[in-house]
């Protein structure tokens, strides 16, 4: 990959069916829609690619419209948390379902990548 390539990582991707990128308050969030398994998570990965190229990114991944996530979708989220790290910043998952949840904890990533229940500043109702 080129530098000139690079650069452009750190610019949001369009929307697809699966994921999109916008800026809510101070946090980059990629909201998720569907399923993540290994035919819909080179979507994500561009999504989680692109916000966590920048310089100590504070990102969120939006999971409560997601309906399934396998094996695929795990791998793509430790990635976008490991390069989140690398570059100085975090990314958290937000999300409410009790199936990411149980994916999380049987996967033995709960402490890794706890869930928020909902964004930061989001009213719960």
């Amino acid at each position: 990959m080129t530098p000139d390539a690079d650069d452009h990582a750190c610019e949001p991707p369009a929307a697809n069916p699966y994921a999109r990128t916008r800026v809510v308050g101070g946090f980059v969030v990629v909201e998720v829609v569907g399923e993540i398994d290994l035919a819909t998570a080179e979507f994500i990965l561009e999504h989680l690619d692109a916000a966590t190229g920048r310089p100590c990114p504070d990102v969120l991944v939006d999971l409560r419209g997601v309906e399934f996530i396998d094996c695929s979708g795990l791998r793509v989220l430790c990635r976008g948390e490991t390069r989140a790290r690398e570059h100085g910043g975090r990314l958290r998952l937000v999300s409410d379902g009790p199936h990411v949840l149980r994916l999380l904890r049987g996967a033995g990533l709960l402490k890794r990548l706890p869930p928020l229940p909902a964004l930061p500043g989001e009213g719960r109702t």
